[in-house]
């Protein structure tokens, strides 16, 4: 158990002393090996190979900054005093990757440490508060790696590093394949959406004289002509309109006076911007004191601050709200909620309203202006078998994420627990059996 852990300080962990990552003037980016910045480091706390900035490298600088499998990074510095000292762990490189200046490299002795116990030491409470030690305040938060290689971190054996970061590593892992099997079918639901609403596809294939590639009773849905409109060619009969010929705009809202009861509250600012998996992250808090707006399944969320950043997610299931800074696009028909949701968020009209926001330093557009947003019409039957084709796609979805947050929660209990020896891994492994 923990009283038994040995503490030894970080530095005699590793296989060779910490290291500063590489500064290179703009000369030298945009080729070369990939390189792992801060963004990267944030955003993915178990680092694969995914894409990145490049910058060349000198042959000795190669043999010096570059990362492998294991190796942990941390943020030198940050703007906020938590996040100097974060740490992530490399999974995965498929090419030679090196690393910016404002991160500090750790490569653990296997030996002596498993790499992914480490990593979870780091983002534990523990690890939380033994970074806290060291971090410094003077412009920005920071850490140093000298301060960084004298903590000291309970050590268990070996096999029971690797158990526990086999634990942890099982619920991460199951999370991360929902993560990407959600991106896969958002993938696929945008895609069906550009071919039927965008490229006009089945009545291309039409006018041109080749099969649509679909079902008769559906191919006969759609027209064997376009016509001209103010958006360009869009097939015959079908017309152009608004979102708001779909949804209605902010329907419900409410103040701290009116709803003063504990709230299901959506933040996406902690989720990936612009994914369906973003749909049910919230946070419990208790109801602020300015007005918010309540949401319901099928609901549509656009960010109306900074709208370039595109901000939004498709709400599938009651009982949360949020803040006013977004607007609420209601379908008012069961059938248009899924084509509302990925007609708001394509990328061409993200950056409309990016180019239509103004404010300065906190650029925003007014939630009429989202609601305004011209999309062509098609014709009802043809929303219906879209609603219909979607539909899978959208509860499976709505499936992986609550799926996902539970195994985060689970994670969340067992790590402290695990770390500071306070639940034995034999028990950990019958809890996490049935996940």
């Amino acid at each position: 158990m923990a009283g038994e852990w040995q503490a030894i300080p970080f530095e005699r962990l590793l296989a060779e002393p910490v290291r500063n990552g590489i500064y290179k003037p703009k000369g030298f980016h945009g080729r070369g090996a990939k390189i792992v910045n801060m963004g990267e480091l944030f955003a993915h706390p178990r680092l694969r190979a995914v894409p990145m900035k490049r910058v060349e490298l000198s042959k000795s600088e190669t043999e010096r900054f570059m990362l492998a499998e294991g190796d942990l990074i941390f943020a030198r510095r940050s703007l906020t005093a938590e996040g100097a000292g974060k740490c992530s762990v490399v999974l995965d490189i498929d090419e030679p990757t090196t690393f910016e200046s404002s991160i500090i490299r750790a490569r653990p002795d296997r030996l002596k440490a498993d790499p992914l116990y480490l990593y979870y030491f780091f983002n534990s409470a523990a690890g939380f508060h033994s970074l806290d030690t060291i971090r410094r305040q003077v412009a920005v938060a920071g850490i140093t790696g000298s301060d960084l290689s004298r903590l000291e971190i309970p050590i268990p054996s070996l096999p029971e590093q690797r158990t526990i970061a086999h634990i942890l590593g099982t619920l991460d892992d199951k999370f991360e394949l929902n993560r990407r099997m959600n991106e896969t079918l958002e993938a696929m639901a945008r895609a069906l959406f550009k071919s039927w609403f965008v490229d006009f596809d089945p009545v291309r294939a039409k006018v041109e004289g080749r099969a649509p590639g679909l079902p008769k009773r559906l191919a006969d849905l759609f027209p064997d002509s376009f016509e001209d409109s103010e958006l360009g060619e869009i097939p015959k009969g079908w017309e152009v309109g608004t979102l708001a010929d779909f949804a209605s705009l902010n329907p419900e809202s409410w103040s701290k006076q009116t709803r003063p009861e504990i709230i299901k509250y959506v933040d996406l600012s902690n989720t990936k911007w612009g994914h369906i998996e973003a749909v049910t992250g919230y946070a419990q808090q208790d109801a602020p004191s300015r007005a918010q707006r309540v949401l319901r399944q099928d609901d549509t969320i656009v960010g109306t601050v900074r709208p370039g950043n595109g901000s939004y997610a498709f709400i599938s299931v009651d009982g949360l709200t949020g803040s006013t800074g977004f607007a609420v696009l209601r379908p008012r028909r069961t059938e248009y909620a899924q084509f509302i949701y990925l007609a708001a968020t394509i990328a061409e009209n993200i950056e409309a309203l990016a180019h239509l926001a103004d404010g300065g330093a906190y650029p925003a557009v007014r939630p009429e202006v989202v609601i305004a947003t011209q999309v062509v019409r098609p014709s009802d039957q043809v929303l219906e078998r879209f609603s219909m084709l979607n539909g899978s796609f959208f509860a499976r979805m709505a499936e992986n994420e609550l799926e996902s947050r539970n195994l985060v929660a689970l994670r969340d209990s067992l790590l402290p627990k695990l770390i500071s020896g306070e639940l034995r891994v034999k028990d950990a492994e019958k809890i996490v059996e049935p996940a």
